[in-house]
C-alpha cells in the first residue's frame, strides 16, 4: 500500500509539468520500460514476476500493475534500483548487464536497444507518464499465419501497435516472444524466425497487454496431393481438404460400412448395434445408408441419455452435493431437453436462471452443486463460454485478456445465489454440503462480491461485452442467462461446436476445449467460424449440428493411412481418430457381446452404465459398491467435481489391464451359464454361426477368411467346447479392435 501511495504522489507530482523530454521523442514507462522488462524476463512468473517475488524485489506478473511496479523500481528500497544522476550506476541496469551477481544472469548486453531504453528513461528523471497519454488499443502481428516449404527456413515477424491517439508504431524491438512448442524454430531479438526441426508451432508475440498469435508450420518438401478424386459432402469437407492441400497432407479413404456403423451408434449412442441391426447395414445396397443409419440414431431414446451424461459430468451432477434424489430428477431432466431438441441456449438459459425447488425445478441443482460464488463464475465461463479465467483471480490473466476487475465483475453476477435447507439429514457431519433433502436455491439481493484490488464490491459486467447498468433490485441471473442465451454472445457457439467435435472426432478445434484464447488458437479457424455460424443458424440444436459433422466425409474417413506424412497428423482430421472406449461404453458393450445385464446396487437390473444418473461416490471405499461401479471407476469415470471433460481419465493402467484379464466383472460376464455362449450353445448352433454372430456383435463384422479357419480349428481340437468358446470369448472382448473406436 505504502508503494502504490508513493506511485499516486509522483503521478500527481509530475503530471502537470510538460519537460523538454515529455513529447513524442520522450521515454514512456508503460510504452518503452516495461516492455522492455518483459521482453527480458524480469517480471515473469519464474523470476521477479513471482508472487512473492525474487530477491527482495518484486514486480507485478507481465506489467499488470504500471503504478506498483513504477514505486519499485524509483522508491523501493530508498531507491537503490534507479540512479537518475549516474544512471549507469543504476542497480536494474548493472544487475540486468551482470555487471553486480544476479541469479537471473545477463539479460541483455550495455550495447543493446534494451540497455539504451532504461537507460535513458533513467536519465531523464525517471518520469512516470503523464495522465491522459495514450493508451494501447491493439497490437498486430504480420504474418498473422506462416507455412514454409523446404528450403525456406525462416521469415520476419513485424509487431505494429496501435494507440488510443490514432497513431500506430512499429514494437518489434519491444515485444516479447515465446513458442508454445519447443524445438521446432527460434527467433531473434530482430524477429527473424528460424526454422529448427520440420513441425508446427505457434509464437506468442506480446506488447504491454496484448498477446497476439502467429502459427507457424515448415513443411518437408513433399508433392502438393492431387485432392480431385476427393468429393465434399458438405461444407466441412471443403475447408478441411482446402487445409490439407496446404499442408501437403492427402486424407485417409472413407472407412468400410463395417468400421463407420461402429463408430456411429458409439458417438451418437454409447452402445453397439445388434448382430441383427449390423446385418441390415451391411447388405443394405442403397447409397444413402450412412445418412439414414444418421437420422435413425438421432431419433432413438439412447442418444439423449448418452448425451445427458456428457452434460452431467459438465454439470457436476453427482450425489454427493445432490442426493440421489437430486442427481436422478437432474439427469432425466437433461435428458428430456435434449431427447425433445431443445436449444442448447436456452438449455443453458433454464439451467444458468434457475432457482426454486431442487426437486421440482431440477436444473436448479446446478447451483446446489457450486456453493462457492467464484466457483459459479469460473464454472459458468468455462462450460458455456468455453473460457477459462481462473488466471485472473490474483492477477490479470498471463495468456488471455482477462483482467482482475474483469474476474471479479463476473463472479458478482453469481454473488447472491442463496439456499434454503427445507431437510438437513446430513451422512458426514464433517462435511457441510454433503447430506440429503430438498434445498431451495435463492437470490439473496444483499450479497456482492469483494474486488481485493479495490477493496470495494466489484460491479458485475460480462466477459468481453457491454454490460447493462443493473440496480440492487435487478436478476442478475436472469441477466447473465439472457447474455449467455443471446444469439450474438461472441463465445457461446465456438464453445459448444469445438465440444461436439470434440466428442465426435476425438480431439477439439481448440484444445484444451474450454480454453478459447487468442493464445491457444483453432487448429482450422475457417472451419470453427463457420461451424459456429451454422450452429447460431440452425437454432442452436445439438441433434442438427451432430448430423452435420457426421454426415461429413471428415467424420467418415479411415483411421488407417498409408501414405508416411499423414501418418504423424494428429491436428488437422486427415484421418479418424483411434480413441478408447469411455468407461460406460466399454461397459455397456462387454454386457452387450456377452448377453449379460451388469448389475449395479441400488438400481434395476438391466440398466445400463449410460443410463446411470451418477457415478460412485468420490472418497468411498469400493465396500458395498457393485463390480459394475469398480469398473466404470476403474475405467475413469469422473466423480463429477471439476466442470471439465478433463476429469475423465482415459489412460491405461495395470489396474485396466487387471481388469480385463482377470478381473472379477470379466470373469463373470464369460463364465455366466446363461450367456450368450451358453445360449448359442443349447440352441445347437455350429461353432461356424456363433463366430459369425460373436464377430458381428463386437465388431460388427464377420471373421477373416484367416482368423475363422484358425478359430474353428482351435475349437474343433478343444476337449471342453463350452471352456474354448470362453476363451475364444476373452480373446475377442480383449483384442484392440474390440476396445478402440477407430
Amino acid at each position: 500500500m505504502l508503494i502504490r501511495f508513493f506511485a499516486a504522489l509522483l503521478v500527481i507530482a509530475t503530471g502537470g509539468l510538460r519537460s523538454p523530454f515529455a513529447e513524442a521523442a520522450d521515454v514512456s514507462f508503460e510504452r518503452d520500460v516495461l516492455p522492455v522488462l518483459t521482453r527480458a524476463g524480469c517480471n515473469a512468473g519464474a523470476c521477479h514476476g513471482n508472487l512473492n517475488g525474487k530477491g527482495g524485489f518484486k514486480l507485478s506478473l507481465k506489467g499488470e500493475d504500471v503504478a506498483g511496479d513504477f514505486a519499485a523500481l524509483t522508491r523501493d528500497m530508498l531507491a537503490r534500483r534507479t540512479d537518475p544522476i549516474r544512471p549507469s550506476e543504476s542497480l536494474m541496469l548493472q544487475k540486468a548487464t551482470a555487471q553486480v551477481p544476479h541469479e537471473g544472469g545477463a539479460r541483455f548486453a550495455k550495447t543493446s536497444n534494451e540497455y539504451a531504453i532504461l537507460n535513458d528513461w533513467i536519465s531523464r528523471g525517471c518520469k512516470f507518464d503523464a495522465p491522459g497519454a495514450a493508451t494501447l488499443t491493439k497490437l498486430s502481428v504480420t504474418p498473422a499465419s506462416k507455412i514454409l516449404v523446404d528450403p525456406a527456413d525462416r521469415f520476419q515477424v513485424k509487431a505494429f501497435a496501435s494507440f488510443s491517439d490514432g497513431s500506430t508504431r512499429d514494437v518489434t524491438s519491444l515485444a516479447a516472444f515465446e513458442f508454445t512448442a519447443v524445438g521446432v524454430a527460434k527467433i531473434t531479438n530482430a524477429g527473424e524466425v528460424i526454422r529448427e526441426q520440420t513441425g508446427e508451432t505457434v509464437l506468442l508475440v506480446r506488447y504491454a497487454s496484448r498477446v497476439a498469435p502467429v502459427r507457424i508450420v515448415f513443411l518437408p518438401n513433399r508433392p502438393v496431393p492431387d485432392l480431385s478424386a476427393f468429393t465434399s459432402n458438405n461444407e466441412i469437407d471443403k475447408l478441411v481438404l482446402a487445409q490439407l492441400k496446404e499442408l501437403r497432407l492427402k486424407p485417409a479413404e472413407l472407412a468400410p460400412d463395417h468400421v463407420f456403423l461402429r463408430r456411429a451408434f458409439l458417438d451418437a449412442l454409447g452402445i453397439l448395434p445388434t448382430p441383427a441391426e449390423t446385418r441390415t447395414f451391411l447388405s443394405d445396397p442403397d447409397l444413402k445408408k450412412r445418412e439414414k443409419l444418421i437420422d435413425a440414431l438421432l431419433v432413438r431414446s439412447e442418444f439423449a441419455e448418452f448425451w445427458a451424461q456428457k452434460w452431467s459430468d459438465l454439470l457436476r451432477n453427482e450425489e454427493k452435493a445432490l442426493d440421489k434424489k437430486g442427481v436422478a430428477v437432474f439427469y432425466r431432466w437433461i435428458a428430456a431437453q435434449l431427447a425433445a431438441d431443445q436449444p442448447l441456449n436456452e438449455f443453458a438459459r433454464d439451467i444458468i436462471a434457475a432457482r426454486g425447488s431442487t426437486y421440482e425445478n431440477p436444473p436448479a441443482n446446478f447451483w446446489r452443486a457450486i456453493r462457492d460464488p467464484l466457483m459459479r463464475s469460473e464454472s459458468v465461463a468455462q462450460v458455456f463460454l468455453g473460457t477459462r479465467i481462473g488466471c485472473a483471480r490474483c492477477h490479470n490473466h498471463p495468456f488471455d485478456r482477462w483482467t482482475i476487475d474483469d474476474y471479479y465483475g463476473f463472479g458478482a453476477l453469481f454473488a447472491r445465489v442463496d439456499y434454503r435447507v427445507l431437510e438437513n439429514n446430513k451422512k458426514d457431519m464433517l462435511d457441510k454440503h454433503e447430506f440429503v433433502g430438498e434445498q431451495i436455491v435463492w437470490q439473496n439481493r444483499t450479497g456482492e462480491m469483494p474486488n481485493p484490488r479495490t477493496k470495494q464490491s466489484a460491479k458485475p459486467r460480462f466477459l468481453g461485452a457491454r454490460t447493462p447498468n443493473m440496480s440492487d433490485a435487478d436478476d442478475r441471473l436472469a441477466a447473465v442467462a439472457d447474455w449467455i442465451a443471446s444469439p450474438t454472445n461472441p463465445f457461446f457457439a465456438k464453445a459448444q461446436v469445438n465440444r461436439i467435435w470434440l466428442h465426435l472426432m476425438g480431439r477439439g478445434l481448440v484444445d484444451p476445449n474450454d480454453d478459447f484464447r487468442a493464445t491457444n488458437p483453432p487448429t482450422n479457424p475457417e472451419l470453427l467460424d463457420w461451424l459456429a455460424k451454422d450452429f447460431a443458424k440452425g437454432d442452436f440444436r445439438l441433434k442438427r449440428m451432430v448430423k452435420t459433422i457426421m454426415l461429413s466425409r471428415t467424420y467418415q474417413l479411415s483411421a488407417t493411412v498409408r501414405d508416411r506424412t499423414t501418418m504423424g497428423d494428429e491436428l488437422h482430421n486427415s484421418h479418424a481418430a483411434v480413441v478408447p472406449l469411455e468407461a460406460e461404453q466399454l461397459l455397456d458393450a462387454l454386457s452387450s457381446v456377452t448377453g449379460v445385464p451388469v448389475q449395479f446396487k441400488g438400481y434395476p437390473l438391466g440398466m445400463r452404465a449410460n443410463q446411470l444418473p451418477a457415478p460412485p461416490q468420490s472418497g468411498r471405499r469400493f465396500d458395498g459398491v457393485s463390480m459394475g461401479e469398480k469398473f466404470l471407476k476403474t475405467f475413469g469415470k469422473p466423480d463429477r467435481l471439476l466442470t471439465c471433460e478433463c476429469e475423465r481419465n482415459d489412460d491405461p493402467g495395470l489396474l485396466q489391464a487387471f481388469q480385463l484379464i482377470t478381473g472379477e466383472l470379466m470373469n463373470s460376464l464369460v463364465r455366466d451359464a446363461d450367456n450368450r455362449v451358453g445360449k448359442m450353445l443349447s440352441a445347437g448352433k455350429t461353432d461356424a454361426e456363433m463366430l459369425d454372430e460373436f464377430y458381428l456383435a463386437a465388431l460388427c463384422r464377420k471373421p477373416t477368411t484367416l482368423e475363422e479357419k484358425k478359430l474353428l480349428a482351435l475349437l474343433t481340437a478343444a476337449k471342453d467346447r463350452r471352456a474354448a468358446w470362453e476363451d475364444v470369448l476373452w480373446a475377442l472382448l480383449n483384442s484392440k479392435e474390440f476396445l478402440l473406436r477407430r
